[in-house]
């Protein structure tokens, strides 16, 4: 019950509560100069994808963490979670800072996350670190593709952005080293269309 009540709490924080990093903004000393409307608007609609992410990777790895009785990975898990609540704070600021908001749809975007890491967990630890290495590779690439779309000018996104994926990749390789087993083709293609849902509708909703 105690582990139940600990996972309610992590989604009401994550999805309703103010986000506070541990360590300061990547953006914190970049220019903010005015953008032109449409390529503020781009840059809004990216973070807000972004943004999305986060919300996942917290549902991802509460609900391994929640599942798993291996005591050092939930360590694992939820320290990988804490960094990833930086992101979450980040990409929330910068939001406001260019006059967007986050997807409606967060709650249904952390819900499908958690059931994931639910099942996969269920299955064994193994897969469910394949699930974080496959995850997290697939979000380094998407990251990869917002750095060649936001606008040149808008350092302070794009520095948020390039540290986001320096930190997914290293997720992906300390899943890796813990023992995480590779995903068939099929199971990575499923992921990728799913994310492709969720990033192409967050980008308006």
């Amino acid at each position: 019950m105690d582990t139940l009540l600990t996972a309610a709490d992590a989604a009401l924080r994550t999805l309703f509560a103010p986000h506070r990093a541990q360590e300061a903004s990547p953006a914190r000393d970049c220019p903010k100069p005015e953008m032109e409307p449409s390529q503020q608007r781009l840059s809004g609609a990216l973070m807000r994808v972004n943004h999305v992410g986060e919300i996942c990777a917290q549902a991802l790895y509460t609900a391994q963490a929640t599942v798993t009785r291996d005591e050092q990975l939930r360590a694992h898990l939820l320290q990988a979670a804490r960094e990833e609540g930086d992101h979450l704070a980040w990409t929330r600021e910068r939001l406001e800072e260019l006059g967007d908001r986050p997807s409606l749809l967060n709650p249904l975007w952390y819900a499908g996350a958690f059931a994931i890491g639910v099942v996969a967990s269920k299955i064994s630890d193994a897969v469910s670190l394949g699930f974080v290495v496959e995850t997290e590779n697939q979000v380094s690439a998407h990251l990869q593709s917002h750095l060649e779309r936001l606008p040149q000018e808008d350092e302070a996104s794009r520095a948020i952005v390039a540290r986001m994926k320096d930190d997914e990749e290293r997720h992906a390789a300390n899943a890796l080293a813990a023992g995480a087993l590779e995903l068939p083709a099929p199971a990575k293609a499923l992921m990728q269309v799913a994310a492709k849902v969720m990033t192409t509708t967050a980008h308006y909703i």
